[in-house]
This record gives C-alpha cells, sequence and structure tokens, in this order.
C-alpha cells in the first residue's frame, strides 16, 4: 500500500489528513517534528511527504535541504500557513515538489498527492507477484495469469496486505486497521465480505481462512 509520511505538529490537522488519505485507499504515518520527520522520510519507506514548515527541532525547510542533500528524491508537498511569495520560492529552490498553503480542502490536497505519485510513477513501476497474481502499485492495476482484473480500491489495498505477507497469517483486526483505518469492531463482517469479493476475482486457493484468527495468502 502506498504509505504517505505526515510531518505535522498540530494534532487536529494531522488527524484530519490521515482519516482523508486512509480513506482514499493510503497508509499515513505521522510524526510531530523536524528531527523525526528526517529519519522517517530517509528510511525508504514512504512513498511521498507532506512536510509542515513550522516544524519543532528543526524546520521543514531544513527537513527538506538535508533530505536533499543525502541524495532522496522522494515527492514533497510543503504544507505552510505561511502565504509569502519568498515563503513559496525557498520551499521550490530547497528541493519541493509542490506547495500548498494552509487552510485547503482535502480534495485540492488529494489531488496533489495523486498529481505527484503519478510523476513517480511514470519512472518507477511496483509489482508485487505472488504465483499468477500480479499488482502493479503505483497504477493500481491487478493481474491474475497476465489478465487484468478490475479490484475497487479497498480490494487493491487488501490484495497488497496479503501479497506483501505471503505465509503469514492476518488478522481480522490487522486487516481492518490497515485497510480502512478503523479500530477493530467485533460485530463488523467487513474484511469477510471483502476476502470473498477477493477470492471470487483473485482465486480462492489463494486465500485460507484460519478459523478464529484470520486469514493467510498461500
Amino acid at each position: 500500500m502506498t504509505l504517505i509520511l505526515i510531518a505535522e505538529d498540530e494534532p487536529n490537522i494531522a488527524a484530519f489528513i490521515s482519516r482523508g488519505l486512509r480513506a482514499s485507499g493510503y497508509s499515513t504515518t505521522i510524526v510531530e517534528d523536524g528531527a523525526e520527520a528526517l529519519e522517517a522520510a530517509l528510511d525508504g519507506s514512504a512513498d511521498l511527504v507532506l512536510l509542515d514548515i513550522g516544524l519543532p527541532t528543526m524546520d521543514g525547510f531544513e527537513v527538506l535541504r538535508l533530505l536533499r542533500a543525502r541524495g532522496s528524491s522522494i515527492p514533497v508537498i510543503m504544507l505552510t500557513a505561511r502565504s509569502s511569495t519568498r515563503d513559496t520560492v525557498e520551499g521550490l529552490d530547497a528541493g519541493a515538489n509542490d506547495y500548498v498553503p494552509k487552510p485547503f480542502t482535502f480534495e485540492e490536497l488529494l489531488a496533489r498527492v495523486r498529481s505527484r505519485l503519478r510523476e513517480t510513477s511514470a519512472n518507477t513501476a511496483i509489482v508485487i507477484t505472488q504465483g499468477d497474481v500480479a499488482l502493479d502499485v503505483r497504477s493500481r492495476r491487478a493481474t491474475v495469469n497476465g489478465r487484468e482484473v478490475e479490484l475497487s480500491s479497498r480490494e487493491f489495498a487488501l490484495a497488497e496486505q496479503f501479497l506483501s505477507n505471503p505465509g503469514r497469517i492476518l488478522s481480522r483486526e490487522e486487516l481492518l486497521s490497515s485497510v480502512w483505518g478503523l479500530d477493530f469492531d467485533p460485530g463488523s463482517n467487513v474484511v469477510d465480505v471483502y476476502v470473498r469479493y477477493l477470492r471470487g476475482k483473485l482465486g480462492v486457493e489463494h486465500i485460507t481462512a484460519i478459523r478464529g484468527v484470520g486469514y493467510r495468502w498461500d
């Protein structure tokens, strides 16, 4: 699943962005200061960074300069309450891919995230393959024996969890959290419903139910 790193020290803003991105099929990680942001961006797990300028310990400009100085080409969208042309130019000169002034609508931010990820995917293909099933993470395409299969965003995110963890038992709680961004509800059968959808599209034999625990990709 595409991972977005959110470097934002305002908890309400970070939570708002994270909820929206998870609902749109992305995974998120939140950090609250500049040093954490730099470390998390450099570890290679994130696909894009939403970087607030006004971070404690190290501001967003410095984080970005150090990130680029160390050779990272990860897409970075700067977030800031500052609206001066000077700040915009400084962010772009430091190596930002985009710049979004606050306040912003989530729809605008999501469009910019998608645009930056598309630019990256033009040069980088990430394909997860297990047996006859392949997922192109960037283009969100799934194939079985070379035949394209249409998956919804939730189905794709669920399939990505399975193919990234072959042979490992994934609990319903874990899948509900990673795919839907929700705490476990013992009365919900949404995971079971979507597993049934996936079995119908990718092959019943691939997903084994482990009674009372969860599911495993075989």
